[in-house]
């Protein structure tokens, strides 16, 4: 893609990581997309807080546990690009890692929090990935060419279209009282890997960003009305658990995307962005 601009699609857009993630993409010239269940908010992130952007982004309110709802936002978005979508930014999800209320795998209330979580943070990215296809594909491969010929057929492509699952490091490392969101985030590194491997026929990347501990509570409209910033939320601990030592900021995440945007010759990968608090021993 060059220095073209892009059209992206973020869900989970209206706060935290994923406004961070429209706004870096549209501080980049692109076109962005937004999609959220909370309709004020993501009124005030689109209308207000990226108000200067206003030609560039559009959005829609999307019920991530409803498929439908999924793909018809996902046409939607086609529509204010044109047809052509550069970009999907799968970060909308329960981000709460533990079961409510203190509860544990042994009550069985659990369950019904078990299929939220199944059903938002795993699959609503394959629907909206699957959703985005026909408005992704590039010429399909041509897998008759053998040697030079292959080589010669891509060489100076551009990195081309491509899809980023947000999924977390919990899916290497948990807490008590975590299978929902552990087991998701993990299933999210399956669905990434074959993903990249069936899609590669359409020149479509797949790839996935981890993150660790993210302090994103000022990315909100009571954050900005409350003058809130990132530092405020870093503790003592923050600086002792991280060989980074900090915590990770939004932008932090926005960046790692950014990369694997542009990385052509980068697919099926999982890049964590945690600081290193995976690496040290507790």
């Amino acid at each position: 893609m060059g220095e073209q601009h892009r059209n992206v699609i973020v869900s989970g857009a209206a706060r935290g990581i994923g406004r961070s993630l429209s706004r870096h993409f549209l501080d980049k010239g692109d076109r962005v997309f937004l999609l959220d269940i909370q309709e004020d908010e993501l009124k005030y992130c689109a209308d207000v807080h990226l108000q200067h952007h206003s030609e560039r982004v559009a959005y829609a309110v999307c019920d991530l546990r409803d498929p439908e709802a999924i793909r018809q936002a996902i046409k939607q978005a086609a529509l204010f690009f044109g047809g052509r979508i550069d970009v999907l930014i799968n970060n909308g999800g329960i981000a709460t890692p533990q079961w409510r209320d203190s509860k544990t795998m042994e009550d069985p209330d659990t369950l019904a929090e078990w299929r939220a979580y199944v059903e938002t943070n795993l699959t609503a990215p394959f629907v909206a990935s699957q959703a985005c296809l026909p408005f992704m594909k590039r010429d399909e491969i041509v897998d008759s060419l053998d040697g030079a010929d292959a080589v010669a057929a891509n060489v100076g492509s551009a990195a081309g279209p491509c899809i980023i699952h947000i999924g977390s490091f919990r899916a290497h490392q948990s807490d008590a009282n975590q299978e929902g969101y552990a087991a998701t985030k993990a299933g999210q590194l399956g669905l990434m890997h074959s993903m990249a491997v069936s899609l590669s026929r359409w020149g479509i990347r797949v790839n996935l960003v981890a993150p660790g501990r993210i302090k994103a509570a000022h990315e909100c409209r009571d954050g900005d009305e409350a003058g809130r910033g990132w530092a405020a939320q870093v503790n003592g601990k923050d600086v002792a658990d991280h060989p980074a030592n900090r915590a990770g900021r939004p932008r932090d995440i926005a960046q790692a995307v950014d990369y694997l945007v542009n990385a052509g010759f980068v697919t099926g990968e999982e890049l964590t962005v945690d600081g290193g608090a995976l690496r040290k021993k507790n």
